[in-house]
Order: C-alpha cells, then structure tokens, then sequence
C-alpha cells in the first residue's frame, strides 16, 4: 500500500470532564486503523486537560491524560477540543493559551461536540464558520456573533475544523486522512471501520429528506414542525400554518393528536420552551431577552410556562441545570402539559 506521506502527523486531544467518549474516539480510531493497515506509524496521538489525570466521559469511562502545560514539547500538527455540557467552565488561562500558541505555529486545531465554544472564546473563530451538537446551535449563536454558525455536520474553515460530534466525527477524521495519507488508505480504513459512506462537508445534521427508521409521522405534520421549527422567536398562528399547508386546523389537530400526542399549539408551545431552556443554560442573556428570542412576549408568561414545563424557574435552571446531560433531566423526559393547557 502506498504511502504518501513522510512524517508522522501528531495529533493533541483536549477532553475536559464529561466528554462524549464515543464521539471523540470516532474521531482517533481511522487514525489507528491506518497505522494498523500500513504497518507505519502515520499518526500519533496524546490525550491532555486541564491538570492531567484521568478525566471521566460521559458514560463513566475515563481517559488518562498529561497536563496540557506539558503537551508543549508534542508540536502538534492537529489540536482536536472535545467538550460537552458547560464548556464555559473551560475558558481559562491554562486552556485558551496553548490553543492560540499551537494555532499560531501553524497547528490544524478544532473541536467536538460544543469545542467550538471554546475556540470562539479564544478569538479562533473570528469571522469563520462553525458548529456544534445541534442542542448547542442556538447557544453559540448568541456567545459568537461574529462567527457563522451553520447546522452541518462538519465545518473545515481554512486550518480551523468543528464538528458535531457523533458518527460525523468518522467522516471528518477520514477526511483528514484522505488529505495526510492519501484515497487508498483512507479508503481502506473506512473499509476496515464498515463507513462505507464518507459525509462530506456540507451534509446536514437533521436531513429533511429521510428518517433513520423510516417516517412515523405523515408529511402534514414534519411541514408544519419544520415551520414551527423556523418562526420560534415570531411565532406564526395555528391558522396561518394550516393556510400555508393548505389543510384544515381539525385535521391539523387530528394529526398531531394521534402522532406526537399533543396539540400543535402545545408542541408549539414547547419546543420554543426548549429553545429557551437551551438559551438559559448554556449563555448569560438576560432572562427577559430569552423570552423574546423564544417567543414569548410577557416575561410573567415565559416564567410559568417554563416553571410548569420544567418543575423549576429559569433563574433557578440557570444554577440548576448548568450540570452535564446525564445528571439531569431534559425536556423530552418532563411531563406533558395537559390537554386545557393551549396558551401560545
């Protein structure tokens, strides 16, 4: 098997407590499958944080790591940031520094999952393009107004990469090893890996157009959530949707009942209470301006309707709810709100 290139390419991974493990190994393993396949060390790999030690993911599984102040001496040619939940409690002296120094030595530096708010908060981002995990979308859209923020599974924007996380790490990492090593030992890695398909930039996170499973909802119904979806903060009417649709509010009302167990107005009303949620953990706005970013225009509204939503006020969320995932409840699980609750 040919190889193309002559120098091992060395890659630095920052993981910060209650990483996705999953994620960020997606993204390592195309690297040491091709090692693996070429019998040559292409690639190398060295895991830091913070202060070193082992860091736990998500999932309780832990990394051992070095500290990030003794990574120095790696020169790395690629920085990959994987953080999850709160990645504001990340923006310090000891993180920020070593990113701008390996991106002014000309290093490859992204990141994973909510990664891109830390590089943001570094100024490396500054009129790039960008993402993160889709739950974060809205949330760094606030905190970065001078980066773009687009909804694609990866972004590659000159030396400066970020990517949802997920699966899409794969494909962004096979794509970096097509450009090191060439299309024959990234094709024979992806074979190895069973990713018959390679995503390029470019490729959404939510495709409109499929449903992993198959649709379990009819196209009336995905229309009208996609427009809901878009008017969050100017929330358009029940009849105004039916019109655009062309179907009546009772069938409208009849779909949504039987499909996804709530009315439109109700779902309405909750997703842009998610939003908000979102909004509330993961920035600093104002309460006051979450409410009006989501749709609602009396504060006292957005308050009881988040509190009954959510067992708790947005203030107290704002304390409460800045904890990883796992440690607490998301919207999907709380209780629905009973069928005479239909307030927009």
């Amino acid at each position: 098997m040919p190889i193309d290139q002559t120098d091992t390419v060395r890659i630095v991974v920052l993981v910060t407590p209650h990483f996705n493990v999953s994620a960020t190994t997606s993204f390592i393993d195309p690297f040491r499958v091709a090692n693996y396949l070429t019998g040559t060390s292409l690639f190398s790999w060295t895991f830091v944080s913070d202060r070193g030690g082992p860091v736990s993911s998500s999932s309780g599984l832990s990394v051992d790591t070095k500290a990030i102040a003794d990574a120095d001496a790696v020169k790395p040619d690629v920085v990959l940031v994987s953080t999850s939940w709160t990645p504001e409690r990340h923006y310090t002296d000891r993180v920020l520094g070593p990113l701008k120094k390996w991106a002014r030595g000309g290093a490859v530096v992204g990141g994973l999952d909510t990664g891109a708010f830390v590089l943001a908060k570094a100024g490396l981002l500054a009129d790039r393009t960008a993402t993160v995990h889709y739950e974060h979308i809205d949330a760094l859209i606030e905190v970065a107004p001078d980066t773009t923020v687009s909804e694609d599974l990866y972004v590659i924007d000159d030396r400066f990469f970020s990517c949802c996380g997920g699966s899409a790490s794969t494909d962004l990492a096979l794509h970096f090893l097509r450009n090191y090593s060439g299309v024959s030992v990234a094709n024979a890695a992806s074979r190895y890996l069973f990713h018959h398909q390679i995503r390029t930039e470019g490729h959404s996170q939510n495709p409109k157009g499929t449903e992993p499973t198959g649709y379990a909802t009819p196209g009336a119904v995905r229309r009208a959530i996609d427009l809901m979806e878009q008017n969050l903060e100017d929330p358009l009417s029940i009849p105004d949707i039916c019109a655009r649709l062309g179907v009546s509010q009772r069938q409208l009302s009849r779909l949504f009942g039987h499909y996804v167990r709530r009315s439109p107005v109700e779902y309405y009303r909750d997703i842009r209470l998610d939003r908000a949620r979102g909004l509330v953990t993961q920035t600093e706005m104002k309460l006051s301006e979450i409410a009006a970013a989501s749709g609602f225009n009396s504060q006292v509204h957005f308050s009881r309707s988040y509190k009954k939503r959510f067992g708790l006020s947005p203030g107290s969320d704002r304390i409460e709810g800045r904890v990883p995932f796992e440690f607490r409840a998301w919207p999907m699980y709380s209780p629905r709100p009973g069928p005479h609750e239909t307030e927009q």
